[in-house]
């Protein structure tokens, strides 16, 4: 009761000052550049409990501060520090706080995880999702889209019989849960990005499996040939006033074909970027692909200033875990049984 109490006090607090903070971006003056540009040099964050879609039983986009403590409390901060307390369990389908078994490769407790304590806020408003349009908070599959990702998934029943057919995040190709996106996600843990900014290109570092996006600024037209497909995209970028406007296209296929972002070669995400305050910048980003949605998609985020550095994400050093996963594989095919384990769903 005390920790929510806690939350409830801190979210009015947080409220408070995001209505001050709301009302000083109306007639915010960004720091700049040397070229008179926008300034996002820096350490960010999107570090929330905020989702991409609006979890089950929450039927609004904007909380308050009341709504968000209690959901806090309940999900996210009390309930993952008393679980952490519990003495290991030994038992064959015992549950794991990052939401698997013991059979499927879990192993995650609080101490190694960082998906922050409270909603994100956005534009001075708490938000219960990413997502703001469509107004249920929700990825609009089309019907032709949901059968894609359903023959995506199935595909995956087979992820362990070779190192090239386990998940890309296994494989230490690109970070899991689209936090390199485009659009940038968070997550579990590491969802911190070291933005580096020239006059013609924005550098981010995405803490996750040390992704860099390396946008050129200037060009709104030229994308690299089609015959390219790169891990996160072809990214290019142009100034829009003080905005950052960055399009996004061509994707590796083996990024497309998973989630939480499915994206074909026919998809295109358009980011903005938008100093807000001295701590914020604003980030909106749109989604389309006719192949997998049933209309454009948008999603706003804030990306908050934290102290450094990033360090490394030294994915292969040591990590054991490929030739484990595959060599337990090959035993319970030894002896005649069904291969089970994690099949490799990203979302």
């Amino acid at each position: 009761m005390t920790n929510l109490k806690f939350a409830v006090s801190s979210s009015c607090l947080l409220a408070c000052l995001t209505f001050s903070t709301l009302s000083a971006a109306r007639d915010y003056e960004p720091p700049r550049m040397p070229d008179g540009k926008p300034s996002f040099q820096g350490i960010w964050t999107n570090v929330s409990v905020t989702d991409l879609e609006r979890k089950d039983g929450v039927d609004k986009l904007v909380l308050t501060p009341e709504e968000a403590a209690e959901i806090e409390g309940r999900d996210f901060y009390n309930v993952r520090i008393a679980e952490d307390a519990k003495p290991n369990s030994d038992e064959e389908n015992a549950t794991l706080l990052d939401g698997s078994d013991l059979l499927s490769g879990g192993g995650y407790n609080a101490f190694w995880v960082d998906p922050g304590k409270h909603h994100g806020v956005v534009k001075g408003e708490i938000r219960s999702s990413w997502i703001v349009d469509p107004a249920d908070g929700q990825i609009p599959f089309s019907k032709q889209g949901h059968a894609k990702v359903a023959e995506r998934r199935a595909e995956r029943k087979f992820a362990s019989d070779n190192p090239e057919t386990r998940t890309l995040a296994d494989r230490c190709l690109i970070g899991f849960g689209g936090t390199g996106g485009p659009p940038m996600l968070n997550v579990l843990y590491n969802n911190n990005y070291h933005f580096v900014q020239t006059p013609d290109h924005l550098m981010i570092l995405v803490e996750m499996v040390h992704d860099a996006r390396i946008i050129p600024i200037g060009d709104d037209e030229n994308h690299r040939p089609e015959e390219l497909h790169q891990w996160l995209g072809d990214s290019i970028g142009y100034w829009d006033g003080d905005t950052l406007v960055v399009e996004t296209v061509n994707w590796n296929p083996q990024q497309g074909r998973r989630g939480p972002v499915y994206m074909s070669e026919k998809g295109k995400v358009t980011e903005r970027f938008t100093r807000w305050s001295d701590n914020e910048i604003l980030y909106e980003f749109a989604v389309e692909d006719p192949e997998y949605y049933s209309q454009v998609w948008r999603g706003e985020m804030t990306f908050t200033t934290t102290e450094g550095p990033v360090y490394e994400y030294a994915c292969h050093e040591g990590n054991i875990a490929l030739p484990g996963i595959l060599q337990g594989a090959r035993a319970q095919e030894a002896r005649g049984e069904k291969v089970t384990g994690n099949v490799g769903d990203e979302e």
